[in-house]
């Protein structure tokens, strides 16, 4: 009886170890066409031993689908779906369909594919390792997240060659951040600055494996101990951790964090502790480059790095330090009587910047290489280290504070002058004259406002009839001050005979030629086709605005209609054309000095507009085609093969190098660009507009 009971027990146990074992494999591989989620329910597809899941975390203000430790002390993602995506919301659903697609499904609009598949896959798992697999029909795995990291590599998940981790914005948001960790095709393991543009330089980089050229096929690997090294083929070429530490019942991963550092983790699952460092590629918070943006410099600190501007500067976005800085008073604010710039120099002690100077003096004081900077218009900061001065142009990048270094930085600030009395416009003033100087202000508003509605009616009153007489006269020369005078469409239908010659056509409409009856004043009236969805009183604002420009190479404004939807502009004719019709008719070749001179109008009318004119524009459409030639450009002139001076040239090649560069910040502003081109600054080299990937 007791051998029939101990049998039947042992039987017992066999059967709910076979059922237990068919459960966790049926939990496997239990993600079968059809299978969804949805966001907010708590729900997601579990790993055997529930330490994985696959489905939707937090991201910013919705969700995105990821990978995430569900086991753990704390919900830790190591893995995100199209991670630079716009979150979703709850009425999203994820759905593994019966035609094999794994897709995201909004409540409206198409579709989104979560993985991209070569053939449909008929069912999905999610593994204890953190790997979540899609199988076909042959049950063989055709897509596995392992093989596409984002931010972190698990125990098992090895980087590739040619493979590459990008940290990511924030704890919270996991979308593309500004640091890459890659492993190379010549077997270096390097980390960037990351760029928009994949294009890397050797001083983007800040740190490496070094081992360069030391294999063929070199991947990163972590153990389930946590060991991490290099592995070439079957050897360790190197081991970045010395050795592993087993513990039962911990869990290992490593990250590229968001402050351009990777680490390795460590995390007990039976204390339920948050993670441990074990290991990190460095303790200097400042090593990572880019950290602080361009204009900003970096200081270290025990528990994270800390970002400061240079003087003048402020943060464009205080919450994200890597969006760099930007001059925090107006340019062209300061300026002496004679129109140039005023500058104090300011010195940072201990910091060290990226090396991109235009000009080396050699040995100097440091007394000297400030004194150098600020006379030279193209200077904007000089570096000062062991005697050597270098000057250098906007904007500094890669800034740090050393910490014991002999080294300096020199920095031009604006600087107001006022009477013989300096004051830097950044800076608050005594608090108490502020408060007194804000309640006399007061005041004075209070009043002007009086002022000005007694006086406003007499002034329209006055401007109205200054119109109707100047529309009666046919003179259309616009006073200063005053708006352009107002026409009806039948004048200007009248003036450019039923609009019956068209000179060019643009995005915005078409441009007529007209001739003034009284004085025969010949006039391009261009008819706007994109009626604005400004009211008639802000159009005529924009046209008071564009009146008060007044340059030699500005195009000049006569007059305007507004009747209805019709909008008009009278502009100054110019007889010769567009520099398009010259430029791209074979017959016509400008000569180089034509074409010096009109690259110089360009920039002296674009520079008017940018800082000069007393309302700022911004053009947003140059190209030939807007840009007209008045009956004073020297046509009979027109040449074929000429010889020209090659400094010239060298610099006209450097100017445009310098005015396409991809990066907005490095283009130079229209006063150097006017600079240059006078010849009156040196040009550094430009920054090439197709670098070569970097090889550490």
């Amino acid at each position: 009886m007791a051998n029939t009971l101990y049998f039947l027990l042992l039987l017992l146990l066999l059967l709910l170890s076979a059922f237990s074992t068919a459960t966790a494999q049926q939990r496997q591989f239990n993600i079968s066409p059809g299978s969804s989620l949805t966001p907010g329910s708590n729900l997601s597809w579990l790993s055997p031993s529930g330490l994985y899941a696959f489905g939707f975390h937090p991201q910013r203000n919705g969700y995105a689908v990821g990978i995430f430790l569900a086991g753990g002390a704390e919900r830790t993602v190591v893995w995100t779906a199209n991670r630079d995506d716009p979150p979703v919301f709850k009425n999203a659903t994820l759905l593994l369909t019966t035609d094999g697609k794994l897709v995201l499904q909004p409540m409206q609009g198409q579709e989104t594919p979560v993985v991209s598949l070569d053939e449909p896959a008929s069912s999905a798992s999610m593994l204890d390792s953190g790997n979540f697999v899609l199988y076909n029909s042959d049950q063989k795995v055709i897509w596995q997240s392992f093989e596409h990291p984002t931010d972190t590599l698990l125990p098992g998940q090895p980087l590739g060659k040619g493979q590459e981790l990008f940290s990511s914005i924030s704890q919270t948001d996991h979308s593309t951040g500004i640091f890459r960790l890659q492993m190379q095709a010549d077997a270096n393991l390097v980390q960037h600055a990351f760029k928009s543009n994949s294009l890397y330089l050797p001083e983007d980089s800040y740190w490496f494996s070094d081992t360069k050229d030391l294999g063929d096929n070199v991947t990163l690997n972590l153990d389930a101990d946590g060991h991490l090294y290099l592995l070439n083929s079957n050897f360790i070429l190197k081991n970045l951790t010395k050795e592993g530490n087993f513990q039962r019942r911990t869990i290992y991963l490593m990250k590229l964090d968001v402050d351009g550092i990777f680490r390795v983790y460590s995390q007990n699952l039976d204390e339920k502790r948050n993670w441990t460092i074990v290991w990190s590629s460095t303790e200097d918070k400042c090593d990572p480059k880019g950290l602080c943006g361009l204009n900003g410099f970096c200081v270290p600190r025990n528990v994270e790095a800390q970002c400061k501007c240079v003087p003048g500067f402020s943060f464009v976005d205080p919450k994200k330090w890597s969006s760099g800085c930007e001059w925090n008073y107006k340019a062209g604010s300061c300026k002496n009587d004679d129109g140039r710039m005023n500058y104090t120099m300011k010195t940072l002690d201990e910091t060290t910047w990226f090396d991109n100077s235009y000009t080396f003096l050699g040995k100097t004081t440091k007394e000297d290489c400030s004194a150098a900077c600020q006379v030279d218009d193209n200077c904007d900061a000089a570096m000062f280290e062991e005697g050597d001065c270098r000057l250098l142009s906007l904007p500094l990048k890669y800034g740090r504070r050393k910490i014991g270094s002999s080294s300096f930085a020199f920095f031009k600030e604006g600087a107001c002058i006022r009477n013989g009395i300096q004051a830097d416009p950044h800076k608050e003033g005594n608090k108490k004259l502020a408060i007194g100087i804000l309640i006399i202000c007061v005041s004075l508003v209070a009043f002007a406002f009086i002022v000005l509605a007694i006086s406003g009616a007499l002034i329209y009153r006055s401007n109205a009839r200054a119109y109707k007489k100047v529309s009666e006269k046919g003179d259309i020369e616009i006073s200063e001050g005053l708006a352009p005078p107002a026409f009806t469409y039948a004048e200007l239908e009248d003036m450019t005979n039923s609009f019956k010659e068209e000179l060019g056509r643009g995005s915005f409409g078409a441009v007529y030629k007209g001739t003034i009856q009284n004085t025969q004043k010949v006039v391009a009236v261009k008819r706007l086709e994109k009626v604005l969805a400004e009211g008639e009183r802000e159009f005529q604002s924009e046209m008071k605005v564009i009146a008060r420009t007044h340059h030699r190479n500005l195009v000049k404004l006569y007059g305007y209609c507004v009747e209805g939807t019709k909008r008009l502009l009278m502009y100054e004719y110019m007889s010769n054309g567009s520099l398009a019709d010259i430029l791209f008719t074979s017959q016509n070749q400008l000569s180089w000095d034509e074409r010096i001179g009109i690259s110089l109008g360009i920039a002296r009318g674009i520079l008017y507009l940018h800082e000069e004119c007393e309302t700022q524009i911004v053009h947003c459409d140059i190209k030939p085609q807007n840009i007209l030639m008045d009956e004073c450009r020297q046509l009979s002139k027109l040449v074929g093969d000429e010889q020209v001076d090659e400094r010239k040239l060298n610099r006209m090649v450097k100017v445009a190098l310098w005015c396409i560069q991809d990066e907005p910040s490095l283009r130079p502003s229209m006063r150097k660009v006017l600079l240059m081109l006078e010849g009156t600054v040196d040009i550094p080299v430009p920054p090439s507009p197709t670098s070569f990937l970097s090889t550490v």
